[in-house]
């Protein structure tokens, strides 16, 4: 698959997360997040730090796979930053599925954050927030929020398994990094790719339900929770 036709589908991963229906059911490309260009110059960096809400924080992920920890730098996109440490104190990524991972015919990313619970996702599908300017590259183990387009992040985020410069000018801001266990990460489940996310109507509809019955074997999350560095 070329790349414009991963980022095609990576823009349609949070429509049905949004409200939009199946992103099957989508056509044409989505609305382009106009995101400044990657902040470059020290002064910006330094701007971003003192917007950010606190300092650095770490989230431990414990999965069928095995443990990943991920560090989470409020400098680098402040607003979701602060999404995030929200979902995770809320236990909302608890026992989500990787339901995208996609490691052929090149490795590309692993994608997770619709919740098992039909009732839990339907109270965040359209907690939108607003843009993050994109203050670092998607490099390999950099975790950033889905988007469908401008201010549209909810609760859907990838992880990259190899350096992806080019959604940096799509306004994909990178918020943290996978710190330990990146080996675990790459070993997920990878055999579907991207048929799981195809039926991202039907998971948000029916959670996890549908997809042990139709995806058994996809790695998920046990359980996601913030620990001391």
């Amino acid at each position: 698959m070329r790349r414009r036709d991963w980022f095609f589908v990576l823009m349609l991963g949070t429509l049905a997360g949004c409200g939009s229906g199946p992103a099957a059911q989508v056509k044409g490309d989505p609305p382009l997040n106009k995101a400044p260009a990657l902040a470059k110059d020290e002064d910006d960096i330094k701007l971003a730090s003192a917007e950010g809400a606190g300092g650095n924080y770490r989230v431990k992920f414990e999965t069928t796979a095995g443990n990943f920890v991920v560090e989470v730098h409020p400098d680098w996109a402040p607003i979701g930053a602060e999404r995030f440490r929200e979902l995770v104190e809320a236990g909302f990524y608890d026992n989500c599925k990787f339901f995208r991972v996609v490691q052929k015919p090149e490795p590309f990313m692993v994608q997770f954050g619709i919740n098992g619970d039909p009732a839990v996702m339907d109270k965040w599908r359209e907690e939108k927030i607003q843009d993050d300017p994109v203050r670092r590259p998607n490099k390999k183990g950099y975790v950033t929020f889905a988007t469908s387009g401008p201010n549209s992040r909810t609760t859907q985020v990838f992880v990259n398994y190899k350096n992806n410069s080019f959604l940096d000018n799509k306004g994909f801001a990178p918020f943290g990094e996978v710190i330990e266990g990146m080996d675990v990460v790459e070993s997920l489940y990878s055999t579907y790719g991207e048929a799981p996310s195809a039926q991202q109507g039907r998971i948000q509809k029916e959670g996890n339900k549908f997809l042990e019955a139709t995806y058994p074997n996809l790695d998920s999350i046990k359980t996601a929770t913030i620990v001391k560095k």
